[in-house]
């Protein structure tokens, strides 16, 4: 044993090694922050099932995002709660509902964070689905001019960067050709190109008062049985005219990261959702895990398997931790 020349502890020996040999870093600039606005003022009330993520109205938005940008952080996914819901969900395009004035707000105090809105339907029908409803059906092609007008109403607030998240086939192309005929060609889209329907989301229902009066969405999220499949949404979003792609939820899907980054130039994102967010936080109060160990790995799997950034509610604790690392 003493003639081995081959011993990998050799860079592993100090923190000074591990740092110079790390093939990959997480840092506060790889993570997107997802905050929730609803009516009135002066309202921070946490979610139940999100400990630590809180309802917010516009003016406590904006301090939430400005504590996001001091940590570092590049950008905030901003979601919305109307003040009212119709089968339309024309509430989804109002220029006075909550979106609208919070992207208006954050960008007035804080022109240098990067303002990303979530684009669809669910949280402002009465049916909670992510489209029209025809019968019992989501209705594909009627569904994809409200959602254009929902873009654009983000970009006349503001936005830098519009996510359409309802999955309908052809939306990236039609929020596009929009934005573009009405010169908003410098806001981007980030395609929630591989969407799964996942168990994963049940906090975020809670979050965003968001769930289907009646059936499921399986018959527009993805199955998550398939990958191929995940390879050819990613495909037409970007042909379509997406800047970003995006992988959703995260951790059962590190396979689907990695295949998108190997197989396309476009940006990554991948969003580390509710479920995953709510099972951590559970363990850590329950004194079974440390908390800060088990996100920062989590985070930086994500990363390690091709993500360029992450959506993540654990952003702000992250950031912090984070900085705690570099002091």
């Amino acid at each position: 044993m003493k003639d081995l020349l081959h011993r990998p502890r050799r860079l592993r020996i100090s923190g000074g090694v591990r740092n110079l040999v790390r093939e990959t870093r997480l840092t506060s600039h790889d993570l997107i922050y997802p905050l929730f606005i609803v009516p009135g003022e002066k309202i921070r009330d946490e979610i139940s099932s999100l400990p630590g993520i809180c309802h917010l109205s516009v003016d406590e938005a904006v301090k939430e995002a400005r504590t996001a940008y001091e940590l570092g952080i590049q950008g905030v996914l901003v979601f919305g709660l109307p003040e009212y819901k119709d089968e339309e969900g024309s509430s989804a395009w109002d220029m006075n509902s909550p979106v609208q004035k919070a992207v208006a707000a954050i960008k007035q105090n804080l022109p240098g964070l990067v303002v990303i809105t979530d684009v669809c339907l669910c949280q402002y029908t009465t049916t909670g689905h992510c489209g029209l409803i025809k019968g019992e059906t989501v209705d594909n092609d009627s569904t994809l001019d409200l959602l254009a007008k929902v873009a654009l109403s983000h970009a006349k607030a503001g936005a830098d960067m519009v996510a359409p998240s309802d999955m309908m086939d052809g939306h990236v192309a039609v929020m596009r050709d929009c934005l573009d005929h009405h010169d908003y060609s410098q806001v981007a889209i980030m395609g929630y190109s591989a969407k799964y329907a996942s168990g994963y989301y049940g906090p975020f229902r809670e979050a965003a008062d968001s769930a289907p009066q009646f059936g499921d969405r399986r018959t527009y999220q993805m199955d998550p049985a398939n990958a191929r499949e995940a390879l050819r949404e990613v495909q037409l979003d970007i042909t379509e005219g997406a800047d970003i792609v995006m992988v959703k939820p995260a951790l059962a899907y590190l396979d689907i990261i990695r295949q998108v980054r190997d197989r396309f130039d476009a940006p990554v994102a991948a969003y580390n959702v509710s479920g995953e967010y709510a099972m951590v936080k559970a363990a850590a109060q329950n004194g079974w895990i440390d908390e800060k160990r088990i996100v920062l790995e989590t985070l930086l799997g994500i990363k390690r398997a091709g993500a360029d950034m992450i959506i993540t509610y654990h952003a702000l604790d992250a950031a912090k931790w984070l900085a705690e690392q570099e002091d």
